[in-house]
């Protein structure tokens, strides 16, 4: 697109009687001003040395042409090029004033258009005063990393640049200008200071066919639930559904969506502890991926078989167009990426609040992200307007299994071979995602009645308590904190079933001890710090597919049972278990919910080290089985036998056992008064005849926040 020169008024008119004269009285003026637009517009513009570097800003230099003679027939076009140019200059002169008067430098918008989070809450850049980013490619302006003002400054002058350049040629094709590397940033600077858009004349090939790609209309987000399997998906994974107008109108057309999913960029040859402190600490750099949506969506149904919901964000179509703009100005650039604060839920809130900056939504939420806490969030500040359930490979063949006993029930035969083909995914290929082309690919619709696994339903992933209890002789108080996440005493609507997941809990014990008798314990003391412990149950009579195994990594308080009246004593502990797990009982009808009991049997096998148990050390193997009962929605209870062989090497003394059987047996039941607050009875044994109390019963308050 070209825009045609204003018409310019100068002192002499060039007509065919008076041109000969005209021109010998401007001839020596003319040729200074030829002299000095020979180098470019820009050399017009007042750019301060203090913000930019010569032709830093003025990315479409080379397109401006220029005066290499003075001659009659070019006086009229020298005098065009200055008019323009002054005019561009009076442009930025009034912008500058206006910037200054609404303090737009600090405009909220603005600084997080430039990456810069000052408002964010996180462990490793809170309050930082510079951009995230620091690819100079991101930056106009050499401080613009420091200084949103002098990146604000140096757009002006960009603008005022490509003003004058447009008014000067035909046409101007420059991928690399201010105004195509930069199209968020121009629109809404041209918006907010009034600035006619059209005199910003510039193609930007690439842009136009990225955005024609994507064709944007509305976005979406996805939620994956939960992957034990996968200790990087462990938290879940959320990213935006990109829709154009054809999958708007129609959610399951999903070949005319893309998504857009926000990652780390790892290094897959590293040993899982380097990868999981370089992904937490921001070793790596997050990697943008936009692909087309079947293929992400059949990455979380298919392959690791996990249910997804969708929700439609309330955004009008302007506000999708800049998101996605706002995309392209960032897509190739290296962002440290942040497990726990910076990750691919932060990223879809710090999207919306370029748009949405009066719902400052990121400083809402706490120090560490969790997908899940977005969905409630989104959910609260009404930004969620439809939901859609999406059930994976295994929840539709689930759903099959469910409906195949439910007739068998009516005397109609099912045999194990019937089954056996039903819950197998290399049998049967059941799913929600078409078998077509990879270009028509569909969601089905199989009927199947949504799960209760709606992340929105969840109860609050924090959880505070305070329980009284009986120790033996000694009654106590507790004390605990856990940052997340959830076991299978909670209440379990809005997580996939049988989930169990704990991170970062800990406990502390006060006792009403009397000091003069031995062997009593400390007045206050370190019960439990669980850095994490988790199970997976995969039922082997369902269609869930997987092994059933745990793993746990805590300091705990345990009893020594190799020694007479043995205390119990804190010590840093490691296990892993495997086994089968089986679910019993009649599922929800409609659903492809597994049935709601579980029972399980597992190997296990521990390491605990402290200074206080016989040798310092003991390592144990042995059998975790137990069940879990689902009353009603709001009780629950879990009873475990635990059948340790613990060994801690030969001993001298007789009175001392370097080996030992320690079976303990434990009780735990919940009952839920709302969504926020339940009642717990956790009871314990320990059949070890040396331990100096064997009983342990509490009954604790939880408070979920």
């Amino acid at each position: 697109m070209s825009i045609k020169p204003s018409s310019i008024s100068v002192d002499c008119t060039l007509s065919a009687i008076s041109l000969r004269a005209c021109s010998h009285r401007a001839r020596l003026p003319i040729a200074i001003a030829g002299l000095l637009l020979s180098a470019n517009a820009q050399a017009f513009l007042p750019t301060p040395a203090s913000l930019v570097t010569t032709g830093e800003l003025a990315p479409d230099i080379n397109s401006v042409p220029q005066v290499k003679a003075v001659n009659l027939d070019s006086d009229k076009s020298v005098q065009n090029n200055q008019a323009h140019s002054l005019e561009a200059k009076q442009l930025l002169a009034t912008w500058r004033k206006q910037v200054q008067a609404d303090n737009l430098a600090e405009h909220t918008t603005w600084r997080r258009l430039l990456y810069f989070l000052d408002d964010k809450k996180s462990l490793f850049n809170k309050g930082a005063p510079k951009s995230l980013i620091d690819s100079p490619e991101f930056f106009l302006s050499a401080n613009g990393q420091q200084d949103a003002s002098a990146e604000l400054d140096a757009m002006l002058v960009a603008f005022a640049n490509q003003i004058a350049a447009s008014q000067t040629t035909q046409s101007t094709n420059n991928s690399n200008s201010a105004i195509c590397r930069f199209p968020a940033r121009t629109h809404w600077l041209t918006e907010t200071l009034g600035i006619d858009s059209s005199s910003l004349q510039a193609d930007c090939p690439e842009l136009k066919e990225w955005m024609a790609m994507l064709n944007p209309e509305q976005l979406s987000i996805m939620f994956a639930e939960e992957y034990l399997d996968n200790p990087i998906s462990a938290f879940a994974h959320t990213l935006l559904r990109i829709d154009s107008p054809a999958s708007a109108a129609d959610p399951s057309q999903i070949h005319h969506a893309y998504a857009l999913n926000d990652t780390v960029d790892g290094n897959p040859d590293d040993a899982f502890a380097v990868y999981a402190i370089k992904s937490t600490s921001g070793g790596y750099n997050n990697r943008i991926e936009i692909d087309p949506y079947p293929e992400k969506l059949a990455k979380y149904l298919k392959d690791d078989e996990r249910d997804t919901w969708t929700y439609q964000l309330d955004l009008t179509p302007a506000e999708v167009q800049q998101i996605i703009l706002h995309v392209w100005e960032t897509k190739d650039l290296d962002i440290p990426y942040y497990f726990t604060t910076d990750n691919c839920a932060s990223e879809i809130l710090r999207l919306i609040d370029v748009v949405r900056p009066e719902q400052d939504l990121l400083s809402q939420l706490p120090y560490v992200v969790i997908p899940s806490d977005v969905i409630q969030l989104l959910n609260d500040e009404a930004i969620l307007a439809d939901a859609r359930y999406t059930p994976s490979d295994g929840t539709v063949r689930q759903a099959e299994l469910n409906k195949a006993k439910a007739a068998a029930l009516g005397y109609q035969q099912l045999s194990k071979d019937d089954v056996h083909d039903i819950q197998s995914a290399e049998h049967n290929l059941a799913s929600s995602i078409s078998a077509g082309e990879a270009d028509q690919k569909t969601i089905i619709d199989h009927g199947i009645v949504a799960s209760d696994n709606n992340p929105i339903d969840r109860h609050p992933l924090q959880v505070a308590q305070i329980g009284i209890g009986q120790r033996g002789d000694n009654s106590y108080v507790d004390v605990g904190l856990r940052l997340g996440f959830h076991d299978t005493l909670d209440r379990a609507s809005g997580f996939s079933q049988f989930f169990n997941l704990e991170a970062l809990a800990t406990t502390l014990r006060f006792y009403d001890a009397d000091s003069s008798k031995d062997n009593e314990p400390d007045s206050v003391v370190l019960e439990n710090f669980t850095v994490l412990r988790g199970r997976s149950f995969n039922p082997v009579n369902t269609a869930k597919q997987g092994k059933t195994w745990g793993a746990s990594i805590e300091a705990t308080r345990v009893n020594d049972g190799s020694q007479a009246e043995g205390r119990d004593h804190l010590v840093g502990s490691v296990g892993y278990e495997t086994g089968w797990s089986w679910a019993f009982g009649t599922p929800s009808a409609g659903t492809g919910e597994m049935p709601p009991q579980l029972c399980y049997a597992l190997l296990s096998g521990k390491g605990q080290a402290g200074r206080g148990i016989n040798k310092g050390f003991r390592v144990g193997a042995g059998v975790n089985a137990g069940c879990r009962y689902q009353i009603n929605n709001q009780l629950r209870a879990q009873a475990q036998l635990q059948l340790p062989y613990w060994y801690h090497g030969s001993s001298d003394d007789s009175n001392v056992r370097g080996h030992y059987w320690q079976p303990i047996s434990s009780l735990g039941l919940q009952y839920d008064i709302d969504k926020t607050q339940a009642l717990r009875i956790n009871a314990n044994y320990d059949w070890q005849d040396r331990v100096d109390a064997n009983d342990d019963v509490q009954l604790s308050y939880r408070r979920y926040f």
